[in-house]
């Protein structure tokens, strides 16, 4: 069975013609031209044609120009093939490791390659190797969580189902109108975690259309305070509200689909907050962006969660059922519509106990002055 060859041996075989070839040239310019221009300055110095000397000169120049000629293209040669030999291998080695670690990366295994040393392009895809290995170890511990957390979430409205019916076909429970409305309600827990996999899903495809309007920034703050205002109140969490420089602002957005980012952003905060504390929806503009930022003063997030926040189904307490903490999935749906508006969801915290602050940033214009 004949195999092709490989990378370094045509390397090696396209650089030892480039310098056969070289060679050859050489040595057909050496013995064309040449001669004839040690023979004109011959001429000139005032050799006749039939000197004499003039062939034994001739003769004398043409053998120690082959001798030199032949030392000088051989040792170039063995010094030219010698280098290519070299530079082959030391290229053999990190490509060979390269694809030994990702044969690795194709059956599961999380491996890194080590910067060659040898270039900068290959310590570049050195780096974008290792790249790709980690975001790949993180997809898949990401499926793996995903696919835990999603039968953790379906167990108990599934368990709590299943146990009423049982207790129904054994005559224990009776039906009636509070089993009937034990079982809308993990029905409804079900359906809810259905439609908030299908909008992830949907957003992070590009699925998901979007009536995008112009909305003046100062418009989408006071509409989502004012959602919010008696359920802050109930608790005993203050709402401020700043427009701030986005009051002159105006953005392209999908109206519902924005206010369900800003309810997700402030129904996070006030349930991280404690009574007294505070809670604040604020902008800030420049010529071409609008931050929309919910800060709070509550519970703060450790540094090591902040990077997984978008994930799905990630909770940082995960103490939390979904009654009382939510699914983990509404920071995912909010970046997801965020970034199908073209703009992006940037959490930030000092650490526990030092609040939060999630920033909505969006590209904006400056509101048409009328009059």
């Amino acid at each position: 069975m004949l195999t092709r060859r490989g990378l370094v041996t045509r390397l090696l075989v396209t650089q030892a013609i480039v310098l056969v070839a070289g060679l050859v040239i050489c040595w057909g310019v050496a013995i064309l031209v040449g001669p004839p221009l040690f023979h004109q300055h011959l001429q000139q110095a005032g050799h006749t044609t039939q000197s004499p000397e003039l062939d034994h000169i001739e003769d004398a120049f043409a053998s120690a120009n082959f001798i030199a000629l032949a030392v000088a293209l051989v040792t170039a040669l063995l010094i030219a093939l010698a280098v290519s030999v070299y530079l082959t291998r030391r290229i053999q080695g990190p490509l060979t490791a390269l694809a030994k670690a990702a044969g690795d990366v194709a059956q599961g295994r999380h491996v890194h390659v080590s910067a060659s040393g040898i270039g900068a392009e290959f310590d570049q895809l050195a780096f974008a190797f290792n790249q790709m290995a980690d975001r790949l170890d993180s997809v898949e511990d990401t499926r793996r969580r995903l696919l835990s957390d999603l039968a953790h979430e379906m167990r108990t409205p599934v368990t709590t189902i299943e146990g009423y019916l049982e207790g129904l076909e054994d005559g224990v429970v009776e039906w009636d109108e509070d089993t009937a409305s034990v079982m809308r309600d993990q029905a409804g827990r079900l359906i809810r975690l259905i439609e908030d996999i299908d909008d992830v899903s949907r957003a992070e495809e590009g699925r998901m259309p979007l009536e995008l309007h112009d909305a003046a920034v100062s418009d989408l703050i006071w509409s989502a305070t004012a959602a919010f205002r008696d359920r802050y109140a109930r608790k005993g969490v203050n709402l401020l509200t700043d427009p701030g420089r986005g009051d002159g602002y105006v953005v392209s957005v999908d109206g519902q689909r924005m206010a369900q980012v800003l309810s997700n952003l402030l129904t996070n905060a006030l349930r991280h907050t404690a009574p007294g504390g505070t809670v604040q929806l604020s902008a800030m503009a420049d010529t071409d962006s609008v931050a929309l930022t919910v800060e709070d003063n509550g519970e703060g997030i450790p540094a090591d969660a902040i990077p997984h926040l978008f994930e799905r189904f990630f909770r940082g307490d995960t103490a939390r059922d979904r009654d009382h903490g939510g699914a983990g999935i509404g920071l995912t749906i909010s970046k997801a519509i965020t970034e199908a508006h073209g703009g992006q969801l940037i959490a930030r915290s000092d650490g526990p106990g030092k609040g939060s602050e999630f920033t909505i940033v969006l590209p904006s214009r400056p509101r048409a002055r009328t009059g």
